[in-house]
């Protein structure tokens, strides 16, 4: 009847998601690193001026040192991934959270650009990198049901701590310098340590004491009230140990998961992502230039990137509400194409916006759309590959999104350059969300919606008797084995494998010379009447 092979040592099945209690403060931890790793690039930015007098270079100069960290943030995935598998997530944050706050500290005492692109680039930025990751997975790990509504709430991280850090930064940077600011942010990073502590994985031994508990109560109920409960419970351990004893070492887990690439759900999102990814960012960077180039004053200009802020922070949790409804979370894949859709339409409608109220109402609709794809864009990376093969499937995906980082916002800064005119970028970056948005919807609705589509098996009456005569020999196997394990000579439970037996044998006798000529009732209600004859009689004998 399909029963495993006990020799072959399965893989134990993971914890169940408890969707609460301890989750809430893995979620927490995950809304504090996702904020420090999207916002502290950019945050850094309000340093860049004070660098540029003490180090005598330009702007371009500085702003590699933001590049750089993002390119950790999204080219080391599969280091992280590696690191995950082999050690697991709580002591790869811990390592994480030292180093971003190390990189930082070392940072205020460096002497030359150079070295600030080692310490606040490279090493600040593997430190998140490695905060970063694990933390999305943990989230995984402990939400199913609302895992939606988790994933809007940890992605609203993002949006807070820029309007916070940026301001916070500013002031530092008044009364103590750049270098005391860059001292004070790398203490700041060691609360990653503390969101790594947190990071407490599920009990995998919980499942192992439930069994066994189980095993015992199951035996407690068949044998009959007496010595001999003991005697059957002794004997059920040393059955599962002799079969331990005899199970094949288990083969070591991978390292990085290359099979989520025979998953065409997986290859439809990557080749997404790439794609609106070389778009995606490029109207939030050239908007405050754009804004000043139609005559609209530096403050207000500031302005408008408040708002995204301000919109995205309230758009993410709610998306991720709606992603979580029953009827929604099915297609989850579809509302993230939308999502995409609406932000390449709201980058394309906004293109001639020549005043101030314009880009107002740009910036309104940005922040919606710009929320929704923040929120959606690991739920649905989940929904595809799922929370086992999850850590090796975002590894990859971040490190095929930092080359379309490192391509699209540099090209479109150099075509701004070349041209001299906004409109055409944001009729390009726009048109490349819109790409990415129609390739998600009609690749999985064509590619995956009708490969699930197959036609039902056709019924076969001698298959079906087939398989109803090895049920009944694995059932007289079954009473065999019962009646050795318990040692009791009972008369009733010989009868019983007797009658079993003749059964079996009549049906098989039946089949094999009438050829499959008798009717497919007959067959099937002489099968079913034999198993449950087996069934009564096994119960009644113990």
């Amino acid at each position: 009847m399909g029963r495993p092979d006990p020799e072959e040592g399965p893989l134990p099945a993971p914890v169940k998601p408890p969707d609460g209690g301890w989750g809430w403060i893995v979620l927490l931890g995950c809304f504090v690193i996702t904020g420090f790793s999207y916002a502290f690039p950019k945050a850094v930015s309000v340093y860049f001026k004070e660098l540029m007098k003490d180090f005598h270079v330009g702007y371009s100069d500085t702003a590699w040192i933001s590049s750089i960290m993002l390119a950790m943030l999204y080219g080391t995935g599969p280091v992280c991934s590696i690191m995950v598998n082999q050690f697991g997530c709580r002591p790869v944050m811990l390592i994480g959270g030292l180093l971003a706050s190390a990189g930082m500290i070392l940072a205020s005492f460096t002497t030359n650009i150079i070295e600030l692109y080692l310490t606040a680039g490279v090493l600040t930025g593997l430190g998140m990198a490695l905060n970063f990751q694990p933390s999305l997975i943990m989230l995984g790990t402990y939400f199913d049901k609302r895992r939606p509504l988790a994933n809007g709430l940890a992605a609203a991280g993002s949006p807070v701590f820029l309007s916070s850090l940026s301001p916070l930064g500013q002031v530092l940077l008044e009364k103590f310098g750049w270098r005391g600011g860059f001292l004070i942010m790398g203490g700041l990073l060691l609360n990653c340590c503390t969101c790594g502590a947190v990071m407490r994985p599920l009990d995998m031994g919980m499942k192992r004491k439930m069994g066994k508990a189980q095993d015992k109560y199951e035996a407690k109920e068949m044998l009959p009230i007496g010595g001999k409960t003991e005697e059957g419970i002794s004997t059920t351990d040393g059955t599962k140990k002799g079969k331990k004893a005899k199970k094949k070492p288990k083969k070591g887990k991978k390292l990085l998961d290359f099979s989520i690439f025979s998953n065409r759900g997986f290859i439809i999102y990557t080749i997404s992502k790439f794609i609106l990814v070389l778009g995606l960012f490029v109207p939030p960077i050239l908007l405050v230039n754009y804004a000043k180039d139609t005559g609209v004053p530096d403050t207000e200009a500031a302005f408008l990137l408040s708002i995204i802020g301000f919109i995205d922070i309230f758009a993410r949790p709610a998306c991720g509400m709606v992603a979580g409804l029953k009827w929604v979370r099915p297609h989850v894949a579809y509302l993230f194409s939308f999502s995409m859709l609406f932000n390449g339409l709201t980058d394309i409608c906004s293109a001639r916006a020549s005043n101030y109220t314009g880009l107002v109402i740009f910036c309104v609709f940005f922040g919606i759309s710009y929320g929704m794809v923040g929120a959606l864009q690991f739920e649905v990376l989940m929904a595809i590959v799922g929370s086992q093969k999850f850590s090796s499937a975002i590894g990859l995906v971040l490190l095929i999104e930092a080359f379309a980082v490192l391509i699209g916002p540099p090209s479109a800064g150099r075509l701004v350059d070349a041209l001299k005119n906004y409109e055409v970028i944001f009729y390009l970056a726009g048109s490349e969300v819109v790409l990415s948005a129609l390739f998600l919807g009609v690749a999985s609705y064509c590619c995956l919606n009708r490969g699930k589509k197959e036609p039902p098996p056709e019924n076969n009456p001698t298959a079906g008797a087939g398989s109803d005569t090895e049920e009944a020999e694995s059932d007289v196997q079954e009473a065999e084995e019962h009646s050795s394990d318990n040692h009791q000579p009972a008369h009733s439970t010989d009868n019983a494998v007797v009658a079993a037996s003749e059964e079996a044998n009549h049906v098989a006798e039946e089949q094999r010379g009438e050829g499959g000529g008798c009717p497919a009732g007959d067959g099937e209600v002489l099968a079913r009447d034999g198993c449950n004859a087996d069934q009564m009689v096994e119960r009644d004998s113990f």
